[in-house]
């Protein structure tokens, strides 16, 4: 009965989530992280399929920094604006240009106005005055060159539409005809914006230019701030003007109008789909808004800098029918974008963008029945699930769930490619928050887990590290594998002479004092316990838990761990105990670790020619007078220590050498009298190596008689003295083969 009763509950509970869900989809309410979530995965898809590379149809001609230097502040006089026009057009023959920007003000930098003022007044008695006035005229009127310059040729100009609601000035200079007139959309209805200004380009301009587009599209402007779609066209005292992007399209395909398609009656702004020219079908919401199909991040178009083009710097060939877009990305100029590609964009980019997608007819859909198959994709997931997840076993509802998830996306995907934009995210968070509801009761096997877990581990391993893999207890196996760990081990000197002194009672008591510090500083860096061998220590680093920085963190335990001996000897100086020094070594490699052993008694270990270098190296430790001694494998993991190499040696049971090194403490710890007997030092050993004996030897005496004691000083003055007695033979390779352990 309990069983029935759990499952009624949680067949309720299903149901009462999967009601939410597709009330959301039928549009009852409106949940804004749902938004948020549904924006964020259509952001993940775009940048996911997003072409990449560089669109060469269409080029940026770019106010940029360079061009401010070289032409001086902006704005330019209109002259070199004209310039740039006929530049574009006769020399280079480009096929359609674009303003992402407006000339709303006359030109005044040539100082006509003032001649003129001049001559009708103050010179108005000095008729040579006025006629070389007269004469100058249009040389110096920039305006009307510029206006000129724009004369049969395809140019755009930009202008920029007001959406204040408490504007009551009509609007500045001259707006384009429309696309389409109040007797051409009589009888639509539109979600597009109403505008209720303008700033428009001067009267002279826009007569000459064969079209103007708007280039803001500010009420579009996602929730988020994000920049996903750009209107085609806005409304302006009951008619339709086109956006730049738009006009330009048009203009390169030779088309002089639009049309718009409706599925359903055109008096339902809803029923709109897209819009049409040229044989292109623009898909559009009902706010005439067109997602922006982005190619990459900024630079996905080439960019030319205006001042190149100005003084002839570029390439003949390379704006050649050519879409070019004249925008500014200098600071204080650039129109910045928050986008799904790239936080700071340049608005003209954006233009670009919309301009490559309508000449490729790849703007994507969002169709109007994409809520109906929301709906129907809900509530049919959330059936499958609520009925099928109570009956399953924590696997199989895993694979039911992963399984699920698939198939949403890749129905998705499918769709996405075919320029079809359908909601994700509901169906996703639906997903997943029907298994987590159904796989609750699932923490009780996780109890288990942990307990297991914890009996295993916890002896071996910090209490944080069990911790974290009590998370997961799945992903941590016993069994043996090879992995890339790091191994210490530490072995108290002169261990028998110690215990010799001490009675039972107190080498234990010395014992347990020395090991408790030990085991703590290797938890605290991450460290697995091996085992303790007498007074030795064993540990590694990498496993159970996976850690990229097991080299690292198993250096800086062994230095910590030097550094708490040198305080124990003040503790156990006042308790009358001997003094006691430890040697450590520490190796990096390819190593097997995994529980090992009998039937009767196992343990979690680790085995292979790594761990007995790392042994080796800690014995090591007596004959060069070191305390810490390393691998070269190690050295190389951890770059920001600095290192003193002793020698290159051949251990015992392997035939390749070995370099060694000694760990002296952080590169940038180090004091200048230190650094400066490490470079004499390792001058020495390169002259010993090069078999320069006497410069060697040199070295070294000068290294002794600053150090006072050092017996790896001493023992190259030794080795030394006997090469310059009984030279080696000329095929010597510098290395010092040990035949003992």
């Amino acid at each position: 009965m309990w069983r029935n009763r759990s499952y009624l509950l949680r067949v309720f509970l299903n149901v009462l989530l999967v009601g939410v869900f597709v009330g959301w989809g039928l549009g009852y309410y409106y949940v804004d992280l749902l938004q948020k979530l549904e924006a964020y995965t259509y952001d993940l898809r775009l940048n996911m399929t997003m072409p990449g590379g560089v669109d060469k149809r269409v080029v940026i001609l770019d106010i940029d920094e360079k061009s401010l230097r070289d032409e001086g502040h902006w704005p330019w006089p209109r002259d070199r604006i004209a310039k740039m026009i006929e530049l574009l057009f006769d020399k280079h023959e480009i096929d359609v240009l674009g303003f992402d920007m407006v000339f709303a003000e006359a030109d005044r930098s040539s100082g006509l106005q003032q001649l003129q003022a001049l001559a009708n007044n103050q010179l108005y008695h000095v008729p040579q005055f006025r006629r070389q006035v007269q004469m100058l005229q249009p040389l110096l009127d920039y305006n009307r060159r510029f206006a000129m310059s724009l004369r049969d040729k395809r140019v755009v100009l930009g202008y920029y539409f007001d959406h204040d609601p408490e504007r009551t000035a009509p609007g500045v200079g001259a707006l384009p005809q429309p696309i389409l007139t109040r007797e051409e959309i009589e009888g639509f209805k539109l979600g597009a914006a109403d505008a209720t200004g303008y700033t428009g380009n001067l009267a002279n301009l826009q007569e000459h230019a064969m079209g103007a587009g708007y280039y803001n599209a500010s009420p579009l402007v996602d929730k988020d701030g994000v920049f996903r779609r750009f209107s085609l066209v806005q409304m302006y005292q009951g008619q339709l003007y086109e956006g730049l992007s738009l006009a330009m399209a048009r203009l390169a395909f030779r088309e002089p109008g639009i049309r718009l398609i409706y599925d359903g009656d055109p008096s339902d702004p809803l029923a709109l789909e897209a819009v049409e020219f040229a044989g292109r079908t623009i898909p559009v919401d009902a706010e005439v808004g067109a997602l922006v199909p982005y190619r990459g991040k900024q630079g996905s178009f080439p960019y030319l800098s205006a001042t190149d083009l100005l003084n002839d710097r570029v390439p003949e060939g390379l704006l050649q029918d050519a879409i070019v877009l004249v925008g500014a990305t200098a600071p204080g100029l650039m129109d910045l974008r928050n986008t799904p590609v790239q936080d700071i964009y340049p608005g003209v980019e954006v233009h670009a963008n919309l301009i490559a997608g309508m000449l490729d007819g790849n703007v994507k859909q969002q169709p109007p029945y994409s809520e109906g198959l929301e709906f129907i994709a809900l509530v049919l997931v959330g059936l499958v699930l609520m009925i099928v997840l109570p009956r399953c076993n924590p696997l199989q509802a895993l694979m039911l769930f992963v399984g699920m998830l698939v198939v949403i996306i890749l129905i998705n995907l499918y769709a996405w490619q075919r320029n079809l934009v359908l909601p994700l995210a509901s169906l996703l968070i639906l997903a997943t928050i029907l298994f987590v509801l159904n796989m609750s009761y699932g923490f009780f096997v996780e109890s288990r887990g942990k307990r297991l877990i914890t009996r295993v581990f916890g002896q071996y391993v910090p209490p944080e590290l069990v911790a974290e893999m009590a998370v997961n207890p799945a992903a941590f196996s016993l069994e043996g594998e090879n992995r890339e760990l790091t191994v210490l081990f530490s072995d108290v000197r002169d261990f028998t002479s110690i215990s010799e002194g001490l009675d039972p009672k107190e080498l234990t008591q010395l014992m347990n004092e020395y090991l408790t510090p030990m085991t703590h500083i290797i938890h605290r860096h991450r460290g697995t316990i091996d085992k303790y061998i007498g007074d030795a220590v064993m540990a590694f680093w990498g496993a159970p838990v996976p850690e990229k920085e097991h080299p690292r963190l198993a250096l800086l335990a062994a230095l910590d761990m030097l550094t708490s001996v040198e305080e124990l000897r003040k503790e156990f100086a006042a308790r009358g105990w001997p003094q006691i020094t430890i040697g450590i070594g520490l190796n990096t490699g390819n190593m097997t670790v995994g529980n090992m052993g009998s039937e009767f008694r196992k343990s979690y270990t680790v085995m292979g020619d790594a761990v007995n270098l790392g042994s080796r190296l800690e014995g090591l430790t007596k004959n060069y007078g070191a305390y810490l001694i390393v691998s070269d494998s190690t050295r190389q993991a951890v770059e920001d220590i600095a290192y003193r190499e002793l020698d290159l040696v051949r251990v015992k049971g392997k035939r390749e050498p070995v370099a060694i090194y000694e760990p002296l403490g952080l590169e940038n710890e180090l004091s200048d009298e230190q650094r400066d007997c490490l470079s004499c030092y390792h001058q020495a050993l390169s002259d010993y190596r090069q078999q320069r004996w006497q410069q060697a030897q040199q070295g070294f005496e000068h290294l002794l008689e600053k150090d006072g004691d050092s017996k790896l000083y001493r023992l190259y003055l030794e080795r030394c003295q006997q090469f310059i007695e009984r030279p080696p033979p000329r095929d010597w390779d510098g290395v010092f083969t040990f035949t003992t352990k």
